[in-house]
């Protein structure tokens, strides 16, 4: 039986009626982890042991009399920025190659109480500064549809274990594109919740007025699905709003005649690919099709994002990242002769090379004399980018737009262009310092520019919905429609590898 890249639902109904049992369907997605992560590099830990512990939990549960929650028994991945407790936490980063969490994240939780099962803890950016996941310190992760080409970051590892049937669905987070851009070249569906949708309680910080825990999955109904268990408030983040969770996936509605969609001008650059470029405006056909009306917008202030972004990004970077002093937890080096060395050859030794840009970045940033000039007034940027938003939102109910400007680059590509991961988060910088959400999925593939490919019918190309702020309804309704019309989310790459 062909399991894989079967919905949740379907896991679910296999699970009930006895078809399967979780411990049987761990060990499906373990055995393809170990035929081909050594190639594709999208764990960073297997929690083999624990994970069939968890999965004949799961089955005595299923075992006894009443209704299971939906995710029971069923196998999951989550970026190593979530803590475990009892299981390693590395941020794909050498200074904390060893911490084990005494805690759970708040999502992680969720997750336990719904007795889903933990197959291990997936690759990154470190501390998910940047957008090709070759900034791990464990080595990057590889595009399943070409494992010479990256699969995005930061949350790189999800995307491959998601994309190559690895895991039914993974944890991520987003702060600048790290869920869409990853989505989107490795051919899977990737949801970015409204800031504040689901709790930051346990989730390695990154940019703390940007970070935004999502999934990974395979089908905009796995995503609604998802949604409705790890959203919430939660008392351990001050952050998270007490809106209505609602009831996602019972509420999807495929018919959207007469929705309002905005195409922002300003995201149909001459600089996408022309390929990809095409795809996004099949898409957005298919959409008009359905009923829908599609209104050219604008959003002028787009071209400051990236320029807002590089500023408040490593200024937030560089206090989270103060917290790492070789004292506390983490790697602390054996090499100081006072406590200054500690402090400085622990870091030193710890961090990577974009960690170490950023921090000196921000904290010059924050530094006196250059607060008023850099921090506060990119702050005032950022407010007239939300107020842009919400403005454009009086006109139309969504926006579409292309996920990424191009299909995935070569591996090696981001890092001889050290802007390469502003460059392509602009599609989804602006709206993720406006705190809004958006969904990315498959709209079909294109040709590369840069030679040729693995795959034969080229790469993917993802169609990313953005809504206002608690708008999640409307962008799972939106994708959706376009997934009960096409199946571009059911075509899976042929992984010509492995043991």
């Amino acid at each position: 039986m062909q399991l894989e890249y079967l919905e949740l639902t379907e896991l679910r109904k296999l699970l009930d009626q006895k078809k399967v049992s979780s411990v049987e369907l761990t060990k499906y997605f373990l055995e393809r982890i170990k035929k081909y992560d050594k190639e594709l590099n999208s764990f960073i830990t297997v929690t083999e042991k624990e994970a069939l512990e968890q999965a004949a939990v799961a089955d005595d549960f299923i075992a006894s009399p009443g209704e299971n929650p939906f995710l029971c028994g069923i196998p999951y991945a989550a970026k190593d920025l979530f803590c475990t407790k009892g299981v390693r936490t590395t941020a794909a980063s050498k200074i904390l190659d060893n911490y084990i969490p005494p805690y759970d994240a708040t999502t992680i939780s969720k997750l336990k109480e719904q007795k889903a099962v933990l197959l291990g803890k997936t690759n990154l950016d470190q501390f998910a500064h940047g957008s090709s996941g070759e900034t791990s310190a464990y080595g990057p992760a590889k595009n399943p549809w070409d494992n010479n080409r990256m699969p995005g970051g930061s949350s790189s590892g999800s995307t491959t274990a998601v994309g190559a049937g690895l895991a039914p669905f993974a944890l991520a987070t987003e702060t600048g594109g790290s869920i869409r851009f990853p989505a989107s070249v490795s051919g899977i569906t990737g949801w970015k919740p409204t800031y504040g949708r689901v709790s930051r309680y346990g989730v390695i910080a990154m940019g703390s007025s940007l970070d935004s825990p999502g999934v990974m999955v395979n089908s905009v109904v796995d995503a609604a699905q998802i949604a409705e268990i790890i959203a919430g408030h939660d008392e351990k983040d001050s952050t998270t709003g007490r809106n209505e969770v609602l009831a996602y996936s019972k509420n999807l509605n495929s018919d959207i005649k007469g929705l309002k969609i905005g195409m922002p001008k300003e995201y149909f650059t001459d600089g996408m690919e022309a390929g990809a470029k095409q795809k996004v405006l099949n898409g957005i056909k298919v959409l008009e099709n359905l009923g829908a009306k599609i209104v050219e917008v604008s959003l002028p202030n787009t071209r400051y994002g990236q320029m807002v972004y590089a500023i408040i990004a490593p200024s937030e970077i560089s206090s989270n990242l103060a917290r790492y002093d070789g004292i506390r937890y983490g790697h602390s080096t054996s090499k100081a002769k006072n406590l200054m060395e500690v402090y400085t050859k622990s870091r030193a030794e710890g961090f990577g090379d974009e960690a170490k840009r950023r921090i000196m970045t921000g904290t010059y940033v924050l530094s006196a004399g250059y607060y008023d000039a850099y921090y506060k007034r990119a702050q005032k940027v950022r407010g007239l980018i939300i107020r842009e938003f919400a403005e454009v939102f009086k006109q139309v109910d969504v926006l579409a737009a292309a996920s990424t400007p191009s299909v995935a680059q070569k591996l090696g590509h981001a890092a001889d262009d050290p802007l390469f991961g502003y460059i392509v988060d602009q599609l989804h910088i602006p709206s993720s310092l406006a705190g809004l959400t958006a969904m990315t999925f498959p709209c079909g593939f294109a040709r590369p520019t840069d030679g040729e490919t693995l795959s034969m019918d080229g790469l993917p190309v993802g169609l990313q919905i953005i809504g206002p702020q608690w708008g999640e309804q409307k962008v799972f309704n939106v994708g959706f429609a376009y997934q009960q019309v096409t199946d571009w989310h059911k075509k899976h790459p042929a992984l010509e590898f492995g043991d």
